[in-house]
């Protein structure tokens, strides 16, 4: 068994997290998750209604009886979330830990540390992490320039950022995010210094994923070399799932002049994307991968997934970090 600080901060017994994932991180792959050791966090814009979230809250609890949290994304919209409403029903449900990401969390960390809850922000740089430690989170998400959705603009892997997060941040609990899949990527993320791994693509080819069946095959058929960064242009750059969509869009994107996002909309609408994860039409609009797609062969439960990538990381460090003499 592999204890870490992690291990400790969430009260699970493997330092593996499912982070935040639009439309698919439900009760059933996070209780699934935690069932299997690990933390997962369900989306809270995946639901409309901040009341949504509290059902969801109420089956997931009836689904396991393990720790779980809440992801919450603050995003760049004209119409932004109720977002006070998503954090007090956290609070009503006894929520104890919150994964933040997108804008700095700071507007909205005295109401959410006034339920007791342990805040958990994802970075996508140093400089962003330190930041995130000075306004009281709790822990640190790192992802690295090979993760899915958004990985900011530095393009500064994982094998980097881990370590200079881990030198910024002391004693703080700290999780690699961005090109993990399996048990290697979890010893290699110990050894650079961070206290588990989050992993999200993985997570969606699981058969506890409530998605299109075409979904979980593509990402068992593409490579380390499927992926596409699309938004560059806006600075707002997005790793997705290379397709015909994705291609229309870096099209628009090296015209002559500046791209708007209205001319993107039609292919990257979150409406759209939500179309592709349900009815599996794998070409009509824009779906976040990393690039650890090259790493999926196969759709397991998360038991299984788990139990693979510990025994796997435990091997690891016994075998080959004992060869010292």
């Amino acid at each position: 068994m592999i204890k870490t600080r992690i291990t400790d901060f969430f009260s699970v017994e493997r330092p593996i997290i499912q982070g935040g994932l639009m439309w698919i991180a439900r009760a059933e792959l996070t209780a699934a998750v935690a069932n299997a050791g690990g933390m997962g966090f369900m989306t809270a814009l995946t639901f409309p209604e901040p009341e949504s979230l509290r059902a969801e809250i109420r089956k997931c609890r009836n689904m396991t009886d393990k720790p779980f949290g809440i992801n919450l994304t603050f995003l760049p919209t004209l119409t932004p979330p109720d977002y006070p409403a998503y954090i007090r029903i956290c609070i009503e449900e006894g929520i104890q830990f919150i994964e933040t990401a997108g804008r700095n969390p700071e507007p909205y960390m005295d109401q959410i540390k006034s339920g007791g809850i342990k805040v958990l922000h994802k970075c996508t740089s140093v400089r962003h992490a330190v930041k995130a430690a000075k306004i009281g989170c709790d822990a640190i998400g790192i992802d690295g320039f090979e993760a899915a959705g958004h990985p900011g603009e530095d393009d500064v892997t994982s094998l980097i950022l881990v370590p200079l997060a881990r030198d910024a941040l002391g004693d703080l609990p700290l999780i690699a995010s961005g090109g993990f899949a399996d048990g290697r990527g979890l010893a290699g993320a110990l050894g650079l210094g961070a206290d588990g791994i989050n992993m999200g693509t993985r997570f969606v080819a699981t058969q506890e994923a409530q998605v299109h069946s075409n979904v979980k095959q593509a990402l068992i058929d593409r490579s380390e070399r499927d992926t596409r960064l699309i938004m560059r242009t806006l600075r707002n750059t997005e790793r997705v799932m290379s397709n015909t969509a994705v291609e229309k869009v870096l099209e628009i994107e090296r015209r002559a002049g500046d791209t708007m996002i209205d001319d993107l909309i039609p292919y990257v609408a979150g409406r759209v994307g939500k179309g592709m994860l349900e009815e599996g039409q794998m070409e009509i609009g824009t779906l976040a991968a990393g690039q650890c797609m090259g790493l999926i062969r196969d759709i397991p439960t998360c038991q299984e997934l788990l139990d693979r990538i510990m025994d796997q990381a435990e091997a690891i460090i016994r075998e080959k970090y004992s060869q010292l003499s």
